[in-house]
């Protein structure tokens, strides 16, 4: 499939662009995950990977976490690959500056031809503030989905922040987050190598849900608004 192919070649840049930096120790670490005073909230479509796959995650997380215990890893609540993040999250943002309904009218109507699809996660890659398990979408539905968010939403009048920080064009889950500079990177690069190309498993979605979230999607902080089934 050619849109896997660039997927994975955006994976592979990922991974080739940080890796020198993983090496000597040089991430970007996010005060904000210990100051407790991170008011940043948006608006977000996304799905959640299944039990299974969750399971397979958090056995990785596990190793990451022996290793280096002073970072943040995401509990397998809050896992997700975000389909379109329609708000970005920004610094006071609350629900009562928009018409909720309006959001979820829009995306039901946007998706109302999608259907399911299948995903495979598959290996991980790194950025310089996390580290992501790489997703494959095993059709081209995910980006027909985003493609048509993307129009409908720009050509609304509700607020929107579609690609104001980078167009996604990648089903990634991001599992971990640094909230203190690395113990030890060389030990950490290791492991992560170890799980390059390592088989999380793979799921079918076919549900996708809009919430109000957090820059984390931290569980105890995320408002489902919408739930939309995806047919077969």
């Amino acid at each position: 499939m050619k849109g896997g192919k660039a997927m994975e070649n955006l994976y592979n840049q990922l991974w080739e662009d940080n890796l020198p930096k993983y090496r000597i120790g040089t991430v970007e670490v996010d005060p904000l995950l210990s100051s407790g005073a991170d008011n940043r909230f948006g608006i977000t479509l996304l799905f959640r990977p299944d039990g299974a796959v969750k399971k397979s995650i958090g056995s990785f997380l596990q190793e990451l976490e022996r290793l280096e215990p002073e970072q943040y890893y995401y509990p397998a609540s809050d896992l997700h690959v975000t389909v379109i993040s329609i708000i970005s999250c920004h610094p006071g943002f609350s629900l009562d500056q928009v018409a909720v309904a309006d959001y979820a009218a829009l995306v039901k109507e946007s998706l109302a031809a999608a259907k399911s699809f299948g995903i495979g996660f598959r290996g991980i890659t790194i950025s310089p503030a996390g580290i992501l398990v790489q997703g494959f979408p095993a059709t081209a539905q995910l980006q027909v989905m985003r493609q048509r968010l993307r129009e409908n939403f720009k050509s609304s009048t509700l607020m929107q922040t579609l690609d104001s920080r980078y167009v996604l064009q990648t089903a990634h889950c991001t599992v971990a987050r640094f909230k203190a500079p690395l113990r030890n990177p060389e030990r950490l690069l290791q492991k992560l190598q170890e799980y390059r190309h390592h088989r999380f498993g793979s799921m079918d979605v076919t549900r996708v849900l809009l919430v109000h979230n957090d820059w984390y999607q931290k569980q105890d902080l995320v408002q489902q608004l919408a739930e939309i089934e995806l047919p077969s």
